[in-house]
């Protein structure tokens, strides 16, 4: 029977969210018939170390966030040759700092935001951007820490000054419209899913995980032109930072002017989350896979450097 360590929790800002995708992932792993062992993780990652002592056959991670998302775990599971779930080192880095996939989705002529990175002193002194515009940090993700600024809003330098994400902030312009998601699972983007977020104006980590708090259209009543331009930026995304098994690609779809509209790629999601309202487990069950399944094969195609 092979055995799997599922890694969770995890010391970001998205512990909780880590914790409700481990949760989630463990009984599942059991039910398609293999040998788990859960590993919460804290601080101490000596104490990870140890605990994946004797090797296991692969670790399926669920950290989300920093240390989990960005290629640190990544890492030592490469330096310990054991196979893991999701993207290697160089992706993770990459997908985890905004500004750099930004950089890698330009060259590949992806339809990106307008945007750059400034100091948080800068914003706080003026405007970098014509109003209205989005403040995001640069190494986080679930939507931790973003922030719109709007017309005669007077929040800019309070956020700054109240910033905790580094000295710098990524600003880019406000795509109005809808949001949709698409989820790509090896080679092969699986469907395009509207969110509509009922808990605030646009989708924020209550959106993202407070029950109630999005509701999730599959497939997305959009344009049949835009539906498939939105599959083939994801699969696009993912191989221009050289994912691998399953992600997530975020949009906005400016179509307030009518359709088609305007497709923008914001970010991709090298470990979509797992919980009970996640997204990528919804577009799997749209092609037939349970939730079991979808996290077998994430097993299945585990791999490392090694």
């Amino acid at each position: 029977m092979t055995r799997v360590a599922v890694l969770y929790g995890g010391i970001s800002a998205e512990r909780e969210v880590s914790l409700a995708s481990g949760l989630q992932v463990i009984p599942a792993l059991r039910e398609a018939g293999f040998d788990v062992l859960p590993i919460e993780v804290g601080e101490d990652i000596a104490s990870v170390i140890a605990a994946l002592t004797p090797r296991p056959d692969a670790v399926f991670n669920a950290l989300h966030g920093r240390f989990g998302e960005d290629g640190a775990i990544q890492g030592v599971l490469d330096w310990l040759a054991i196979p893991y779930t999701h993207s290697g080192v160089r992706a993770s880095a990459l997908a985890m700092d905004k500004a750099a996939a930004k950089a890698v989705f330009a060259a590949a002529g992806l339809p990106i935001a307008r945007g750059r990175v400034v100091p948080t002193d800068e914003l706080e002194a003026t405007d970098p951007l014509p109003l209205p515009y989005v403040v995001k940090p640069v190494g986080e993700g679930s939507s931790v820490g973003v922030e719109i600024i709007r017309n005669g809003d007077n929040r800019r330098a309070e956020v700054a000054r109240a910033w905790r994400y580094g000295t710098v902030a990524l600003v880019e312009e406000y795509v109005p419209g809808r949001e949709l998601t698409v989820g790509v699972m090896g080679d092969r983007a699986l469907a395009v899913t509207e969110i509509i977020a009922d808990a605030g104006v646009f989708y924020d980590y209550e959106s993202k995980y407070a029950d109630g708090g999005s509701r999730h259209i599959i497939p997305a009543r959009v344009h049949p032109e835009m539906y498939d331009r939105a599959l083939d930026i994801a699969l696009a995304a993912h191989r221009a930072l050289g994912c691998r098994g399953a992600t997530r690609c975020d949009f906005r779809y400016d179509d307030t002017s009518g359709e088609p509209g305007r497709l923008v790629l914001l970010e991709i999601n090298t470990q979509p989350g797992l919980t009970p309202t996640s997204l990528l487990p919804e577009q799997a069950a749209h092609h037939g896979m349970n939730f079991s399944q979808l996290c077998a094969w994430m097993v299945e195609n585990a791999t490392c450097r090694a």
